[in-house]
């Protein structure tokens, strides 16, 4: 190694604290500069921590110096931030949820630490690549599909509000799985994301939790299976990482438990020669948090998701009750100082865990007890699905919590009284309030458990929680309506706009000013600057600019060459039928016919991007996926559409996928169902960065379109209503045997024209959308999708009518801000307020 350089890493190690310290006093409320001490933090994690010549690292180690480097920068105002809580003793919001789609956080960070501008500049003077030191870091696997992301907006709008919060999940070691395509079939690969560790988080060791369980783990043909009957103790170890609000004002946690088996360790067992009953247990106990989604197509998967969501509560509640207990030894006032909010019903055993430590360690009476668990818990639903509405046998309360499974009966016999009374003879009305659901086997509801245990459940879209009230749940919501209430999603714009499309950012920026960024509702000021000829030049400029990005990363990463000037259109989202990939992809078959039958045709070159994954058991979702591939073979390989028509199925679908796509597209497809989607996020996402939305009227696209005025949108579809009231009479062989287009494209799928080499690949297509009943409609939908995409291409033909109606999206997307939504969580649920953070 080069004297000169060890003499500047040793001289910035022996500093290091010290100017960190003088570095946070001096820009701790706003941007730290890239200074030559951020080079020796740099240098030095270069050359100590991977012991080292800095000429002989590769990109990974490189990349895990900048993490480092940054995380230096922000530990000291993590710490404050933490001390701050404490010291004024503030209420706090504990945020529960088994998914946490973070994404990638390096440039989110240097992004909300207002570094981004100089990031450029410290990559120059170090000969960086900083795009490929970027790629370095893997999307963090802790979460699947809009569910996660959702969460990690929240908490970038927590911090960013100074909102005294916490995330809690797990810490899985494999996410959901790697997704590659394979002769067109999904096919699921490990995916290994803490494989060399991650820079950014934190273990704390001390501030473990012992999880008592009524029963053990045991390996059984390759998979992992809880064994009832044979206590066992597990230890939840905490990891935490930084949550960097913009501006860096204010740092919050989120806190992932990692499965690890108690201290003790058999060394008789194990000097004896039985190495494996030694280690067995061991191994096993750390099984439980390796990853997001078991297979639950069986119940050994559904077992183990069982524990860890009694596993991610148990951790959760004894470390936010020890929180409580540092500063509070009244009982009473623990819903004046914690608001626990349950992400969908995967927390919901916090209703009995917080019960359980009430009456029986904090030894209170009941209706002490209800009282404070009701008023501390809130409840959000994100489904309208009657099989997504958790439901665990009672048998399994019974073999592995056995307490709760008393504390279950307790409150549903109080609760069955109520209603009884309330409701005299209805016994049908007590039937389908109660947590039991009867049948062949017993289950506890829930969802019903998460409404009675709650002060407040909302839905996450006006559509969404007016089905929820008036028909999941709607018994419960008759008989608690002052519970109900609604909280539309949104997304943060930090990331989804600021940071993954600067060229429309910047246009925004030098249009309106930024303040923007922390209020999205100033965007407003753009809508008389949609009618400018030259905003409207500007804008198409920004677009293809993103689109240019995403060709050229595309064609880098995978070979694959898109044109830019072709229309992108998109749907990518987690691959259901309620989703309507396959109706998306029906169009697509019939605008191919069309130009094969009529190569004349005038219409804009098109590209169609799909991308998503399929839950591993879900045989018709990966079926879906094989006929997106195999169409878009069928028209790649046709001279005919060379240059006019493309389709893409983009494997392994995540976050960093998303915020290249996202900017570049043109048409956003949110297309399910009338009444399925809760909400969407990323209809969201599309609309802020200047797509217009092709869609039905469902979830928050509905408060989308009135925003923006229905007329720059294109709706299409049954309404919610129309698809209830057809459900006795929907015939899809009626639609079949009376739309010619209809019949033709669906006759050459059945006749294997797709699937010459795997005849009768797509059966499962036909079953759903004929012999079945289409449930989810797509034929009723399909003649108007095709309408409605008539208009769209007919409205790109105009490009300054196209800028116009997209800059008039981007400037009604203000209500569409997580921090929106954060700001109606916190007053009028968790009735928090912010706490700004000092620093001695």
């Amino acid at each position: 190694m080069n004297p000169q350089t060890l003499k500047k890493s040793e001289a910035a190690s022996s500093n290091h604290h010290a100017d960190i310290q003088q570095l946070i006093r001096q820009y701790g409320c706003g941007p730290v500069p890239i200074t030559g001490v951020e080079h020796a933090f740099y240098d030095r994690h270069i050359v100590f921590d991977n012991v080292m010549s800095p000429n002989a690292v590769g990109a990974r180690e490189r990349f895990e110096a900048a993490a480092r480097s940054i995380r230096d920068i922000l530990s000291q105002r993590w710490i404050a931030t933490e001390e701050t809580y404490q010291r004024e003793d503030a209420k706090r919001v504990y945020y529960l949820s088994m998914e946490f789609l973070i994404g990638r956080s390096l440039i989110n960070n240097i992004t909300n630490l207002l570094l981004a501008q100089l990031i450029p500049k410290f990559a120059e003077r170090k000969d960086l690549d900083w795009h490929e030191l970027l790629e370095e870091e893997p999307d963090a696997g802790l979460g699947n599909g809009g569910l996660g992301r959702l969460a990690a907006c929240f908490l970038d709008s927590m911090a960013t509000m100074q909102i005294p919060a916490m995330g809690y999940g797990l810490r899985y070691e494999y996410g959901i799985f790697k997704q590659i395509i394979q002769d067109g079939w999904q096919k699921e690969q490990p995916d290994n994301w803490l494989r060399r560790g991650d820079p950014w988080e934190v273990a704390r060791p001390h501030e473990k939790v012992e999880v008592s369980l009524n029963c053990s783990f045991e390996v059984c043909g390759g998979s992992l299976r809880a064994v009832p009957g044979k206590e066992s103790r597990l230890i939840g170890v905490p990891y935490d990482r930084p949550i960097v609000g913009f501006g860096g004002k204010t740092i919050n946690t989120l806190r992932l438990w990692e499965a690890a088996a108690h201290d003790y360790f058999n060394f008789e067992e194990f000097s004896g020669g039985d190495f494996v009953g030694a280690v067995a247990e061991t191994l096993e106990a750390e099984s439980l948090t390796r990853v997001l989604y078991p297979d639950d197509s069986t119940s050994k998967g559904q077992g183990l998701r069982f524990v860890q969501e009694y596993f991610l509560v148990a951790c959760s509640l004894a470390d936010l009750i020890r929180r409580f207990r540092q500063s509070n030894d009244d009982w009473n006032l623990l819903p004046e100082k914690a608001a626990i909010q349950l992400n969908d019903t995967h927390p919901t055993m916090s209703v009995l865990e917080l019960m359980r430590i009430l009456l029986d360690d904090a030894e209170l009476s009941w209706e002490k007890a209800w009282d404070l668990t009701q008023r501390t818990l809130g409840y959000t639903n994100h489904t309208l699905l009657p099989e997504a509405l958790e439901k665990w046998p009672v048998e399994w309360f019974r073999a592995l919590l056995p307490r709760h499974l008393e504390i279950i009966y307790e409150i549903n016999g109080r609760l069955l009284i109520d209603v009884r009374t309330r409701y005299p003879g209805d016994e049908e009305k007590v039937q389908r309030i109660s947590l039991i659901e009867e049948g062949e086997t017993q289950h506890v509801r829930m969802a019903n458990l998460a409404i009675v245990g709650s002060h407040c459940t909302n839905g996450v879209a006006a559509i969404h929680s007016r089905l929820l009230r008036t028909h999941t749940v709607k018994d419960l919501a008759e008989m608690f309506p002052e519970r109900f209430s609604n909280k539309t999603n949104g997304v943060t714009q930090r990331r989804w706009l600021q940071m993954c499309n600067p060229t429309l950012s910047k246009l925004i920026t030098d249009a309106i000013g930024d303040s923007w960024v922390t209020d999205l509702s100033e965007l407003e000021k753009l809508r008389p600057l949609a009618e400018d000829r030259g905003m409207q030049d500007e804008f198409r400029h920004a677009k293809r600019c993103a689109k240019v990005a995403f060709a050229d990363w595309l064609h880098r990463t995978t070979g694959e060459v898109v044109d830019p000037d072709s229309i992108f259109d998109c749907q990518i989202k987690r691959i259901h039928e309620y989703k309507r990939q396959l109706l998306n992809a029906l169009r697509v078959l019939i605008l191919y016919r069309r130009l094969r039958e009529n190569p004349t045709l005038e219409m804009a070159p098109r590209t169609f991007f799909f991308s998503g994954k399929a839950a591993p058991a879900y045989r018709l979702a990966k079926v879906i996926i094989k006929f997106i591939n195999n169409l878009a073979g069928t028209i790649d390989g046709d001279p005919l559409m060379r240059g006019r028509m493309k389709v893409l199925f983009l494997p392994d679908y995540c976050v960093s996928q998303a915020e290249r796509l996202i900017p570049a597209s043109d048409v956003s497809n949110q297309i399910s169902t009338a009444g399925f989607e809760a909400s969407g996020t990323s209809n969201m996402k599309f609309m802020m960065n200047g797509a217009l939305t092709l869609g039905t009227r469902d979830g928050a696209t509905i408060e989308m379109a009135e925003a923006a005025g229905e007329e720059n949108f294109f709706l299409f579809g049954l309404t919610a209503e129309q698809v209830a009231d057809s459900r006795s009479y929907y015939n899809p062989y009626w639609h079949y045997e009376h739309e010619k287009e209809t019949r033709d494209a669906l006759d050459m799928i059945f006749t294997n024209q797709l699937s010459c080499y795997e005849p009768g690949a797509f059966s499962p297509i036909r079953d759903a959308l004929l012999s079945r009943g289409d449930y989810y409609m797509h034929l009723a939908d399909l003649g108007s999708y095709l309408e409605a995409d008539l208009l769209v291409r007919e409205l790109y033909a105009d490009p300054h009518a196209w800028a116009r109606k997209a800059l008039l999206n981007v400037a009604s997307s203000g209500k569409f801000s997580s921090d929106r939504t954060i700001a109606e969580y916190a007053a009028d649920i968790w009735k928090v307020e912010p706490c700004p953070v000092t620093f001695d």
